[in-house]
């Protein structure tokens, strides 16, 4: 996801001052992306063909590609014995078409919206499994701050809320993911985020998708991946200007 998506506004909620939210763990990603997978499914075939994802330049197809594409992707980043700290594992990614999403992943367009439905669930259940598996004080590269499983995990997270909230749009659906979800990935990913709203309409401000009372909708933003407490005591930079998948995609 790139630092300049502009999509789709919701209005902000004041929301009860709560308890600091745990830590991202495999069964909320798996959580995230089963129930993305329950919503999706319930669209029409129809509803598929050619209308754009909300306000992305992409259609409904490439931008559930795309998604199921960054699943993976995390899941690529944690898979090495030693995994790279200064790039990403060198998959070819690539565009179908001038503006669409550059991907490795690409579905079979004769399976359908269930064939393609499958490969997103497919490509969850890789990053899942990696965030299971793999010893948190493993490190991996991406281009907004080395991370941990933990960091790879909540990503994988808000990659799967908010671009189902872009295809619940032009699917015609509606979508709202649980409030605690999207408060533990909040607290991983965007620590300076201002308080006061609920979390769905927080994490659609800090991802450029929707305004807050006082906090007009963001043009430009991003993550911070890094590990803030750290065993090892590193401080790895932000990679601002890294090499990588950051300037392809929304």
């Amino acid at each position: 996801m790139s630092t300049s998506e502009i999509p789709a506004a919701t209005p902000g909620r004041a929301a009860p001052a709560t308890a600091a939210p745990g830590p991202v763990t495999a069964d909320d990603l798996a959580r995230a992306v089963r129930l993305s997978v329950a919503l999706l499914r319930t669209a029409p075939a129809a509803a598929w063909e050619g209308g754009p994802a909300g306000s992305l330049e992409w259609d409904c197809w490439e931008t559930t590609e795309h998604l199921a594409d960054d699943l993976f992707a995390y899941a690529a980043q944690l898979g090495p014995a030693a995994p790279p700290l200064d790039r990403e594992v060198p998959f070819d990614w690539h565009r179908r078409r001038p503006g669409g999403p550059a991907n490795a992943v690409h579905a079979d367009r004769a399976a359908g919206p269930a064939g393609l439905l499958q490969v997103l669930e497919a490509c969850g259940a890789l990053l899942v499994a990696m965030v299971r598996t793999t010893p948190p004080h493993v490190r991996a590269h991406h281009v907004f701050g080395r991370s941990d499983p933990e960091g790879f995990a909540a990503m994988g997270i808000v990659e799967t809320l908010v671009h189902t909230h872009d295809l619940a749009a032009g699917l015609g659906l509606a979508w709202e993911p649980p409030p605690g979800l999207c408060a533990r990935v909040l607290a991983r990913l965007f620590p300076d985020v201002p308080p006061g709203a609920a979390p769905w309409p927080t994490l659609l401000w800090a991802t450029g998708r929707a305004e807050l009372p006082g906090h007009p909708r963001r043009t430009r933003w991003r993550w911070d991946g890094t590990v803030r407490t750290d065993p090892h005591g590193e401080a790895p930079p932000r990679a601002a200007d890294a090499p990588g998948r950051a300037d392809r995609s929304p």
